[in-house]
């Protein structure tokens, strides 16, 4: 298998971006909620845990992100005409969310950082 550097980067920020949209994001929760149920704590805090494991493997970012790669990878292997397509466009989403998540950070402190300074000053 010939493998170059610059896929085997672009299907590791795809297999992010997956992972991260089956995980975390919006558009997924209601594929997770079906292996969710919702759980109250000693806090009186209602919380979604998992109803099996596939439950755990939904919302499990370790897990999930093994089988993103797993399935990209092979993907890759198999039907490199049609997953390159996809691992373009995923690959591109996970660097603009990594860049995105940087940049949000440091906005965030120079805020922070400017609002010090304008109190220091009052």
């Amino acid at each position: 298998m010939d493998l170059s550097w610059m896929a085997f980067i672009m299907i590791i920020l795809a297999s992010y971006r997956l992972t991260h949209l089956i995980v975390f994001d919006k558009i997924a929760e209601p594929l997770r909620n079906h292996f969710l149920k919702k759980k109250e704590t000693k806090d009186h805090e209602i919380k979604k845990v998992p109803k099996s494991m596939f439950g755990y493997l939904l919302t499990c970012y370790w897990c999930t992100g093994i089988w993103s790669a797993i399935i990209l990878g092979t993907m890759y292997i198999f039907l490199p005409f049609i997953t390159k397509y996809i691992i373009f466009i995923l690959a591109i989403a996970g660097g603009q969310a990594i860049l995105e998540t940087f940049v949000g950070v440091n906005i965030k402190r120079t805020e922070l950082y400017n609002e010090q300074i304008k109190h220091n000053k009052e």
